[in-house]
């Protein structure tokens, strides 16, 4: 590709470059028929991009789909997990609550459609590809330890008894969330979404300070 041609690729469409245009149209792609499903042709074509302006950005469909996952990390950390965390003078309970909320409005913003982008990933790729594997464990150990911080914060303001077990209540709740996402995506049913997120709260309640 020569570099007149290589620098139209990278001019703006329609408000967006040729990068972003690519990220959008496999993001929502993968998101409904998984990574392995979504052919180039799909991407090329969803996107408008022609070949050559793809591999001008992306070396191979797996450097895309480490893009995509990139995305979808900071997406999580930021506007989903950190945006409730990120106060300090909100008690910790109350974080995690805010957190909880966030996860079921995602869901009720989609229509239930598509489930967990990270879950997807996790249930196709973890035991064919090492690689996604290990940043997809990363993102959800990332997440585990934020509940736990929160959680271990909690415990020494006395806004939880002693029986609260940090680690272990972080790990059942990323599960269950995970878990109430995948039944949502089966039922298309928030209201299948709204009752576990009512549910962990009331389990949460059940260790806090003289409940």
């Amino acid at each position: 590709m020569t570099t007149k041609t290589a620098a139209h690729g990278a001019r703006v469409r329609d408000g967006r470059s040729t990068r972003e245009a690519i990220l959008e149209a496999a993001g929502r792609l993968m998101h409904v028929h998984g990574y392995k499903a979504t052919s180039l042709d799909d991407v090329l074509r969803e996107s408008g991009v022609g070949k050559g302006n793809f591999y001008y950005h992306f070396r191979s469909k797996e450097e895309l789909g480490h893009a995509i996952l990139d995305q979808l990390v900071a997406s999580f950390l930021e506007r989903t997990l950190e945006t409730c965390f990120s106060e300090p003078a909100v008690p910790p309970l109350a974080q995690i609550r805010c957190f909880l909320a966030r996860v079921l409005e995602a869901q009720r913003a989609r229509h239930c459609v598509g489930g967990c982008p990270l879950g997807n990933l996790v249930a196709e790729l973890s035991d064919v590809h090492e690689g996604f594997r290990a940043r997809l464990a990363s993102v959800f150990a990332a997440w585990r330890e934020r509940l736990t911080r929160a959680l271990r914060e909690a415990r020494r303001r006395g806004d939880v008894g002693p029986d609260c077990r940090p680690e272990a209540v972080a790990q059942f709740l990323v599960a269950a969330l995970e878990g109430a996402i995948l039944m949502t995506k089966l039922s298309k049913d928030i209201a299948d979404m709204e009752q576990c997120v009512a549910e962990l709260g009331r389990y949460l309640s059940l260790y806090e300070a003289g409940a």
